[in-house]
């Protein structure tokens, strides 16, 4: 195992889901988990494969109700290629003797490589070695090729290649009891003497999907099907110690494609142009090699492995492919159907990154929001409220997708659901708009499509708000922090939460903001942008009044998490650490035991403190004095021990977030859960469920948090900020950005120096502000070498 790759040893059937999510290949169009090619969906087992966009309905019953969801499909199976001696069981590692098993995650090629070698009997053995790609130059084809090498004999090996339209969502155990049939109408057939094909649709969002596979070999090849499979078989005569190959080269399009009439026949036509294993191998590998170099990154310390590793996976899902797609960010990646596929707000923890590498991409995602916002603006207007709200899980086409029960595996029971009422998703929206104009300059976009989302996520958030006479200051009922655990208030009928705080002072924020916006706009265009959404003075007026008079609840010299949270019982966490050991989910525990986590000061997940990862302290404490409230640094490390002691960990997130806050507020604490992150997938921390899908929030936000977390980079007034926090374990550290216009900008900060370089261009110098109020500027074809203050 080196820092370019990530390597598995040895069969393990336990770790097989664990290690198929990691191994998983794509392109940012479709990605393959990496399940072995002569394996079929099991226990043990389960080579999906997932197309960005591609979702379907179903209706279930579950807990005798009707509960409909709509779900990322699993598509057509592409990898199958088994093999066997004559007139013997099919060779695998579940029914065979396996003398050796290397797989190895090639992270600078994205190629998948395995070696195995089964014991067939007394001195004989056969070695499978085996390459796989899901392209990256071409989305549309991947390969994989299959070296066969006989030990200790010689003779006739049969293989089977096919294209499997078997296939179900059966990957998330919790979610067997929905119904999981998404494909319809699968038939098969053949192309040309070595390429068959297979074309079905989705049963309700009618997606049209096509598959070709070409089959390369040297001995002939049979085509035959079988019910839901196109089958491609060969008789493979091995000699010993020589090595025969088959390669199988596959095309896949659906209709959701541009420029295309037909995906069977652009899958059958895309396969018959495509060269060769080999040749297709160099454009892939030249497309690797241009995505590495614009998001190099150089960590002096053993997490740049890890780092190396996320960063494969957020490019294998969000690649410069996914600007040519109407698609948003699967919490999940495109690895697996846990979240069955869905659309969160962790796009607020992967566009940070993109914005910077990959703009177009983070514009195509932001595009994504855009063309749902009359969505949003329905479902404020079916729920009595003006502007815009944005729904926390979302899939094809906006509507709220989150689910209206969830099993809690450690009952049984299958319980009501109101994480719908996350509006934050909104301002999550609204952030990461104001973050990607900063960071691209792109004043086109946020003086058009920006603009038009700032606004009615703020006419939401405006109308939401009721003035509270006895107190003075406005409040927002009834909703969700990101915590999660808290739903509703003790014994309370109906759920929801008032002022939290979270909710209140991102919402200030929106507001002041899209104030800003709309009155930077050229005039023209904020007439027109007038016009159209009926927007006045008197409203701008109110939107003002509101964002300074927000109510954000505190007590005993804290924030609190919401309004009545102080008067919530302190939890046994003693107690309950001794009694299950792993209490990350408390609230299934405590649900099992016939408790409510609604009754303690107990979180899943950083909620207050989420403020201080999204705003740097100088930023936060100018959303409080906007509000005429006090928060100094005393204030806020007294909130950030609060909320430590009293945080569960149930979600990959709430590592990265306090290791984010904590190195600023207590940096000897902060490398500790640094690290949580860095492991949440690899270590598989939530106990399985990596398995179901990679954590992409997770895995961007380790990238985000060496990029902006680390160096204090903020890009704000059309110039770089930074504020650096040398951690004594992570104190050395180099990346590439794109800012502006200005592409591979590197930085490099080592031992209070930093180092700038700005590639020869035609563009303007960049200007680069510290915290000791230096200014520079660093010309295009110049390095700026620049001494930190301590």
């Amino acid at each position: 195992m080196t820092e370019w790759t990530w390597e598995y040893n040895g069969y393990d059937p336990a770790d097989a889901r664990l290690r198929e999510s990691l191994c998983t290949l794509g392109n940012g169009y479709f990605a393959t988990r990496g399940a072995l090619a002569e394996c079929s969906a099991d226990e043990v087992h389960y080579p999906g494969t997932y197309a960005a966009g591609v979702y379907n309905r179903l209706t279930s019953q579950v807990a005798g109700r009707q509960v409909e969801n709509e779900d990322m499909v699993n598509l057509p199976n592409w990898l199958p290629l088994r093999f066997r001696l004559p007139e013997e069981p099919w060779l695998t590692p579940d029914t065979a003797t396996v003398l050796d098993h290397v797989v190895t995650l090639h992270l600078s090629s994205g190629l998948l490589e395995r070696r195995t070698r089964y014991r067939l009997g007394a001195g004989r053995a056969l070695l499978v070695r085996q390459l796989r790609f899901v392209h990256m130059a071409d989305p549309h084809l991947a390969g994989l090729r299959t070296e066969f090498t006989a030990e200790g004999f010689s003779g006739t090996l049969e293989t089977e290649a096919a294209l499997d339209g078997g296939v179900t969502n059966a990957g998330v155990p919790r979610y067997r009891d929905l119904d999981g049939r998404h494909l319809t109408h699968v038939l098969t057939g053949t192309a040309t003497a070595d390429t068959v094909w297979l074309r079905c649709r989705t049963r309700t969002s009618d997606v049209r999907i096509a598959l070709a596979a070409r089959l390369t070999s040297p001995a002939p090849v049979t085509i035959g099907d079988d019910r839901f499979r196109a089958v491609q078989t060969t008789r493979l005569e091995l000699a010993e110690g020589r090595t025969a190959t088959v390669d199988k080269i596959v095309a896949l399009h659906t209709s959701r494609d541009p420029a295309i009439s037909d995906p069977l026949h652009a899958a059958v036509d895309r396969v018959g142009r495509a060269g060769d294993f080999d040749a297709l191998l160099a454009p892939h590998l030249t497309a690797w090699a241009q995505l590495w170099r614009r998001a190099e990154l150089d960590v002096d310390d053993e997490a740049e492995r890890v780092l190396r590793l996320h960063l494969f996976h957020v490019l294998q899902t969000l690649s410069p492919h996914t600007a040519d797609l109407d698609v948003g960010v699967p919490a999940r990646g495109l690895h697996g159907e846990a979240y069955r596929g869905h659309v969160f707000w962790d796009e607020l923890f992967v566009l940070p990154y993109l914005n910077l590498h990959f703009p177009e991409v983070s514009r195509a995602l932001l595009h994504h929001r855009h063309r749902r916002l009359e969505r949003a603006r329905t479902a404020a207007w079916d729920a009595g409220r003006r502007g815009a709200m944005y729904p926390w899980q979302s899939g094809s086409d906006g509507r709220e997708e989150t689910q209206q029960l969830h099993l809690n595996p450690r009952s049984g029971r299958w319980l009501p659901d109101h994480s719908h009422l996350q509006h934050h998703v909104g301002s999550a929206i609204a952030y990461n708009v104001w973050q990607y104009c900063e960071a691209s300059g792109d004043e086109e976009f946020l003086h058009t499509k920006g603009a038009e989302m700032l606004l009615q996520i703020s006419r939401f958030w405006a109308d939401s708000a009721v003035f509270d006479d006895r107190i003075g200051r406005y409040r927002i009922k009834g909703v969700l922090g990101p915590d999660e655990y808290h739903d509703a208030y003790p014994d309370a009928d109906e759920p929801g939460l008032d002022d939290n705080a979270y909710t209140n002072v991102t919402a200030t924020w929106v507001l002041a903001r899209t104030l800003d916006v709309l009155r930077g706009l050229p005039e023209p265009r904020r007439r027109e942008l007038a016009e159209r959404t009926g927007l006045d003075e008197g409203e701008l007026e109110e939107w003002e009044d509101i964002s300074r008079l927000l109510h954000v609840p505190f007590h005993d010299g804290v924030i609190s998490q919401f309004e009545g949270y102080a008067e919530l019982a302190e939890l046994d966490w003693r107690g309950y650490r001794r009694r299950y050991g792993d209490i990350r989910r408390l609230d299934r525990i405590l649900e099992a035991e016939g408790d409510t986590v609604n009754r303690y000061q107990a979180s899943k997940q950083a909620d207050v403190l989420m403020l201080g990862y999204l705003f740097s302290p100088a930023e936060l404490q100018g959303v409080f004095r906007r509000l005429g409230l006090s928060l100094d640094e005393r204030i806020w490390r007294r909130t950030v021990d609060h909320y430590l002691h009293r945080t569960s960990h149930g979600s990959t997130l709430s590592g990265l977030v306090h290791g984010w806050v904590l190195a600023r507020a207590r940096r000897a604490d902060a490398w500790k859960f640094c690290q949580e992150a860095l492991q949440a997938d690899i270590a598989d921390i939530q106990g399985g469920t990596t398995g179901e899908g990679i954590h992409l929030g997770a895995m961007a936000g380790t990238l985000d948090l060496v990029q902006r977390g680390l160096t204090g980079l903020e890009t704000r007034g059309g110039a770089l900020w930074l504020d650096p926090v040398p951690l004594p374990e992570l104190s050395s550290y180099g990346f590439t950005l794109r800012y502006h216009g200005h592409w591979g900008v590197r930085l490099r900060l080592e031992r209070g120096l930093l180092e700038i370089t700005v590639p020869a261009s035609g563009r303007s110098p960049i200007e680069v502000h510290l915290p000791d109020r230096r200014t520079v500027r660093v010309e295009p074809g110049e390095t700026g070498r620049l001494t930190l203050p301590d």
